[in-house]
């Protein structure tokens, strides 16, 4: 797959044409009529009437970290506070504190990562039932869709993480030779993208039988637990372990601390996922071994996510004329090697992020399968 450079992720926003007209009527209709489903949802929210809210993991995740700053992005776009909830991966923590906000009598405009698939009904739900507007990324089962709950469910995002994790396999592998041990660090069992990326892996390994999985674990997205099963399958696999793919980068990057700790960084070969910053500067030094990440900018999903429900909230975006396709889809999502990397190491600016705030599907590049 080609990856753009910088230049072309923040700038080009003119390859849709015919659907790119139709995307603009379709902003258009939501500025002149108030949408309603089939639970007469209110007339589009008056901003001072509206909170907006992002709901994360952890702000000790620069992958979140990342997507709190892009919803605080949008949020001074419009001269609008934000609140940030962070769960810490609790999702009935998750799911009270997002009732608590609904609770509160505003209209709120919600931009939720879930903890899990099996979370996301009750949220949307919820937020459906107090006549809120919510953007999800990542999880949702698969069965469920956003036009099942209603219009507050504004829309669904998720990258296809069977790309990310069969292109940073294919780094990973031409880094060792084309041959040797790897073990895997994955997610959390139960997210989307923990599943999709690591069936990326295996199809990327049933091409190439000179490498073998000599284990996988759940590290839960987590560095220091990453860190500790690294330790521990070093020692099980001592001597053999010739790479390491990690389902993110912060996974990834415990590892590489456990390859420090027992003398082997630079000489066993590391990738991950989420392009954060850490990640992007050991890819850039060249000496930790660290191969390949993939982008999927988390300043973007917490920006555009936010500005989409808010539209919606305040009648700008029609969603009951909205397509299948732009209420459940797939984002954007680069390869990042040491060929690339200088690209994308200096964060979005607001105005960077502008186009995608005037335009939230902008980067839609196909309804999920």
């Amino acid at each position: 797959m080609s990856v753009p450079k910088r230049s072309v992720l923040r700038g080009s926003r003119t390859r849709i044409t015919a659907a790119g007209a139709a995307l603009l009527a379709l902003f258009a209709a939501g500025c002149s009529s108030a949408s309603e489903d089939a639970a007469n949802r209110s007339a589009p929210a008056a901003p001072e009437n509206v909170v907006l809210v992002q709901s994360i993991r952890s702000l000790s995740n620069p992958y979140h970290a990342n997507w709190a700053k892009g919803g605080e992005m949008f949020a001074r776009s419009v001269g609008m506070p934000v609140q940030t909830l962070a769960n810490e991966g609790d999702s009935q923590q998750q799911l009270n504190q997002i009732k608590s906000v609904l609770s509160g009598g505003s209209t709120v405009v919600l931009n939720v990562d879930p903890n899990t698939s099996s979370d996301t009904q009750a949220i949307v739900r919820a937020v459906q039932e107090a006549g809120g507007h919510v953007v999800t990324h990542w999880n949702k089962p698969d069965e469920l869709a956003p036009a099942d709950v209603g219009n507050g469910w504004v829309a669904h995002v998720t990258f296809d993480g069977r790309v990310g994790g069969y292109e940073t396999a294919k780094a990973l592998i031409s880094a060792m030779g084309g041959s040797g041990g790897i073990i895997a660090l994955q997610g959390i069992l139960d997210n989307v993208p923990a599943k999709q990326r690591f069936a990326g892996l295996e199809k990327a390994l049933q091409e190439n039988p000179g490498v073998q999985l000599l284990d996988q674990q759940t590290a839960e997205w987590n560095r220091n637990k990453a860190f500790q099963v690294t330790q521990t399958l070093l020692a099980k696999h001592s001597g053999q372990v010739k790479g390491i793919w990690a389902a993110n980068d912060d996974m990834a990057l415990g590892a590489l601390e456990a390859l420090r700790a027992a003398g082997l960084a630079g000489q066993v070969p590391i990738v991950g996922n989420d392009a954060v910053p850490e990640a992007l500067e050991a890819i850039q030094a060249g000496d930790s071994g660290y191969v390949a990440t993939v982008s999927s900018d988390a300043y973007w999903q917490g920006a555009a996510g936010l500005a989409l429900a808010y539209k919606a909230a305040t009648g700008q975006y029609d969603v009951a004329a909205a397509s299948p396709g732009d209420r459940a889809f797939y984002g954007e999502q680069f390869v990042i090697t040491k060929d690339n990397v200088a690209d994308f190491l200096t964060p979005p600016t607001e105005a960077d992020l502008a186009d995608d705030i005037a335009d939230p599907l902008a980067r839609n590049t196909g309804a999920l399968e």
